[in-house]
């Protein structure tokens, strides 16, 4: 049986991003809640409102905030795709579609850094996405529970690229 078509979420984005961290495509508790990262196992929301002190644990409005106040963006790089589950993994490879990144960066254009969140979304970003301008690129642990890694060493890992983004 063919899966239902997904569709992403839209980015959190202000108009003065510098950075821009990139996911693959939200989980499918992400897309019931239309929130990103909403899976509590999830390390995203911790690392992040540890390296730019906020709450990980407040009201998602308050911590989209307060990564649009740190000039910080999130998005995926797939817009569209056929999944069962949440696994990239689990991902159909012919179902695939990108966002469309030319008007974004062209409306974001202070936008100068790119954190994948893993190595599929830098996968699917250096296989689907033409970009014509200069940005710098790191791939960072994934925040997603299936990365087995410690806690400690991937907020040390995003800690350090942000920082030195900064």
């Amino acid at each position: 049986m063919t899966q239902p078509l997904l569709e992403g979420l839209p980015p959190i984005v202000a108009d003065d991003a510098h950075i821009l961290i990139l996911g693959n495509m939200p989980s499918v508790m992400s897309l019931a809640g239309a929130q990103y990262y909403a899976n509590p196992r999830n390390a995203f929301w911790r690392i992040t409102g540890h390296i730019f002190g906020f709450d990980p644990y407040a009201p998602y409005a308050q911590r989209t905030a307060a990564l649009c106040s740190n000039g910080v963006a999130v998005w995926d790089v797939l817009r569209m795709c056929r999944r069962r589950g949440s696994l990239d993994s689990a991902i159909e490879p012919d179902s695939v579609v990108a966002n469309d990144f030319g008007p974004f960066f062209d409306a974001h254009s202070a936008i100068a850094r790119v954190f994948f969140n893993g190595a599929a979304a830098e996968k699917h970003f250096t296989r689907l996405a033409a970009i014509d301008r200069p940005l710098r690129y790191r791939r960072l642990p994934s925040t997603s529970p299936a990365q087995t890694m410690r806690y400690e060493d991937k907020l040390r890992a995003w800690r350090e690229a942000i920082v030195d983004a900064g």
